[in-house]
């Protein structure tokens, strides 16, 4: 698929000044003024949009490196372990992703109970939260206008309201807020791990952070879905202990507790680390980044097929479902401070 290449549309106008430089010479060889060597040079073509590369489809260059920060989130952890081309796809190339109902109710359950704990002891109801749902849902709208083509039909909407109206009802059934004053909310934490040139960002947002008065920390995390079988409940657990590793990092401190309170099933699921379950998620983190920093220099992301490729928005672009995606691009990976 051919099309026009544009600064707004391509990943390479992005990439530092080299990837500006190429992006010119590509506009050259276009309009049939770029030199025969640069003109000779075939650029991936983008078969798929939503399987690497840009929205539009255009043209962008593979061997222009992308330069990305050393840093790693929980889920993009997650994303490399279920899937290294997952991975590729939302870190690397950037695919872009249609909006999805049920994401788009967790982010807004989750504004609705930060939003809470900003009204008074006392006042932290049922009846305030699910007043809080229609305004937090117009801010949602503001940020993402396209989370607005979720819904054909007025009721549709009024429905799916409905639905994170009954969660919101749910977590009063499992802890009163009004009991609580959390130290910190949507936290963003990040620490650095390793040691020179091996060493990478840790970051991520906490949902809570509970400080009781003898200074003993509860990491606090809310899931709109419900509780996992025992076969998935360690990926859940993954996400708190490198939450704690990261406070442990910050603070010097482990956290007492790391509870995940789920919202679709009425579960909470609690777990209390110690310092050698931390240690052993820093070894196990670092190994991961060591495989994507092998990754990418091999510029190898395999498809690894499982039952959660029927939740993933790239399946049917993906090899291992009868897809194609575009040559990796050279990645080069920004060093941490």
């Amino acid at each position: 698929m051919e099309g026009t290449v544009t600064a707004e549309d391509d990943p390479a106008a992005e990439r530092g000044p080299a990837a500006e430089s190429a992006t010119a010479a590509r506009g050259d060889a276009q309009r049939g003024g770029a030199p025969a060597a640069v003109a000779a040079e075939a650029p991936a073509v983008i078969k798929s949009p939503g399987c690497g590369g840009t929205e539009s489809g255009t043209l962008f260059d593979v061997d222009v490196p992308v330069r990305l920060p050393s840093a790693l989130s929980p889920s993009r952890a997650g994303d490399f372990m279920q899937c290294p081309l997952l991975y590729r796809l939302r870190v690397v190339d950037k695919s872009p992703e249609p909006p999805n109902a049920a994401a788009a109710r967790g982010t807004l359950v989750h504004a609705v109970l930060d939003r809470l704990f900003d009204l008074p002891a006392g006042g932290r109801t049922p009846d305030e939260a699910a007043a809080l749902l229609q305004p937090e849902w117009d801010r949602l709208l503001v940020k993402d206008p396209r989370l607005g083509q979720l819904f054909g039909a007025p009721e549709d909407l009024a429905d799916w309201l409905a639905t994170a109206k009954s969660l919101l009802g749910r977590y009063f059934t499992l802890e009163d807020p009004n009991r609580l004053e959390p130290a910190r909310r949507e936290w963003f934490v990040r620490a650095v791990v390793g040691e020179g040139d091996e060493r990478f960002v840790l970051h991520g947002v906490v949902d809570r952070l509970d400080v009781a008065p003898n200074g003993l920390l509860r990491v606090v995390d809310y899931k709109t879905g419900k509780a996992p079988s025992a076969a998935y409940e360690a990926k859940n657990l993954f996400q708190m202990k490198f939450y704690a590793l990261v406070l442990w990092k910050l603070r010097d401190v482990v956290p007492k507790r790391l509870q995940l309170i789920f919202l679709g099933s009425g579960d909470v699921l609690t777990y209390d680390p110690d310092e050698q379950d931390l240690r052993g998620m820093e070894q196990k983190i670092t190994a991961v980044w060591a495989a994507i920093r092998a990754a990418a220099q091999r510029r190898e992301w395999p498809a690894s097929p499982s039952r959660l490729c029927d939740w993933c928005s790239f399946k049917a672009g993906c090899p291992a479902h009868g897809g194609q995606v575009p040559p990796a691009p050279v990645v080069e990976f920004t060093p941490a401070s």
